[in-house]
């Protein structure tokens, strides 16, 4: 049964109304979940939930490892950054379940960094996750109870997750899956959550590739010709969705879009680049992403 006064208003106002609560003051999780749902006694499980599934992936607001939500600081360096100037660290987990607000938790992080179109590996690893990992998770990744075990938990490894993210655009396919358990494993662990911008390789390629009806990880592999070592497991799918990454945004900047405010336009479906009519005539650099060199 759905709590009072949820599922009763278009998400857009629901985003709105939190938005506006947290630009009149910080404001705790539970607190506003109470003003953006009108739930009188939330528990603080479901208050999370709620209020992550619905801002977890807005740029606009952050939160810290209390729970309190304020509006996000962009980076002094401005948002029209060239696209080839850009740090993006790609980040793929493995968990034992679909979401964090459940009590599910990370059992596997990988994070590979991308700067005009070279990869290097970040940090990959294992996370004894301190709870028993389901069958069905062991069957689709392997990765079991003996496995993990020796592995450290998530606060041992927190500060390097953090400096791995840190000054970086955190992509993912399906960023707003990986950056819930990741910013909320950071929370527990008492670990700054970075803030800064977000990229989410599923959206790129409704825009990159338009015709291709299906848009998982298997399918843009097939269509870039990108074999994936380790299907599911964090560091195989993290070097996977990097390389697509590249290959995506080479074909942005095939369609004049050289940089982030660019980008993100391009994304949200207003005009940019060589589309909104800037002139295509050499004197201004191009910004392309090529296929190499990988670096390790």
């Amino acid at each position: 049964m759905s709590e009072p006064g949820i599922g009763f208003r278009p998400q857009s106002e629901l985003v709105r109304r939190a938005v506006e609560s947290i630009d009149r003051a910080p404001i705790a999780t539970q607190e506003l979940a109470r003003e953006v749902f009108g739930i009188r006694m939330a528990p603080a499980g479901l208050a999370s939930r709620l209020v992550f599934d619905l801002l977890g992936d807005d740029r606009r607001v952050t939160v810290d490892s209390a729970g309190i939500w304020s509006r996000a600081t962009r980076a002094a360096e401005s948002e029209d950054r060239p696209l080839c100037e850009i740090d993006f660290a790609v980040v793929d987990v493995e968990t034992t379940g679909g979401s964090p607000a459940r009590g599910d938790r990370i059992v596997e992080f990988a994070c590979v960094h991308v700067r005009g179109g070279e990869l290097s590996r970040g940090f990959e690893t294992l996370v004894n996750p301190g709870l028993q990992i389901p069958r069905w998770i062991t069957g689709l990744t392997g990765i079991d109870d003996r496995l993990v075990e020796p592995a450290p938990r998530f606060e041992q490894v927190a500060e390097r997750v953090r400096s791995e993210l840190e000054g970086r655009v955190f992509v993912a396919h399906n960023v707003s899956f990986d950056w819930r358990f990741v910013s909320e494993e950071l929370r527990h662990s008492r670990a700054e959550v970075p803030e800064g911008d977000r990229l989410c390789t599923v959206r790129l390629a409704r825009k990159a590739v338009p015709g291709l009806r299906r848009r998982g990880l298997d399918s843009l592999a097939h269509y870039y010709g990108v074999e994936i070592d380790g299907r599911h497991r964090a560091g195989g799918d993290a070097w996977a969705t990097a390389v697509i990454l590249t290959r995506m945004l080479d074909e942005a900047n095939r369609q004049g879009i050289e940089s982030w405010m660019e980008l993100e336009s391009w994304l949200a479906g207003r005009p940019a680049g060589r589309a909104a009519g800037r002139p295509s005539n050499g004197a201004r650099r191009t910004t392309a992403f090529p296929a190499g060199p990988i670096a390790d």
